[in-house]
């Protein structure tokens, strides 16, 4: 199970002050635009993984993220579209690498159901 952090106030906090992350769930971000992005640890005390996305759907780079480290973890890409978090461990021990694509039908399917027009938000226009 994946949360949606779509607005500013959801995407500040992402996964701050959670004790810890049940295996398969994590917190995916969908911005507004696609461009060069930095995460950090900031009140975070989970290990995670941290996957950048493009607007083709193609996880371009995993970042290993560190409990409480604030140090910015940028993208090397200035076209990130979306992150997604997962515990650390959860990209390699699923096989998933820079390369992998995701399958966005889900993410539209949840998008309607917070209300959310799909076609308001940049990946609904892209393309594989």
């Amino acid at each position: 199970q994946v949360r949606l952090a779509l607005s500013q106030a959801e995407q500040s906090k992402g996964l701050m002050h959670h004790d810890r992350l049940q295996p398969d769930h994590g917190m995916l971000f969908i911005f507004d635009a696609a461009e060069q992005r930095s995460f950090w640890m900031r009140n975070t005390k989970i290990p995670l993984d941290l996957g950048y996305i493009d607007a083709s759907e193609e996880i371009i780079e995993i970042h290993a993220l560190y409990p409480f480290d604030e140090t910015p973890v940028r993208s090397k890409s200035c076209k990130i579209l979306m992150a997604l978090e997962m515990n650390q461990g959860w990209f390699a021990a699923n096989g998933i690498q820079a390369g992998a694509h995701l399958d966005i039908s889900t993410i539209k399917d949840a998008l309607s159901k917070r209300g959310i027009d799909p076609a308001q938000k940049p990946l609904a226009a892209s393309k594989r």
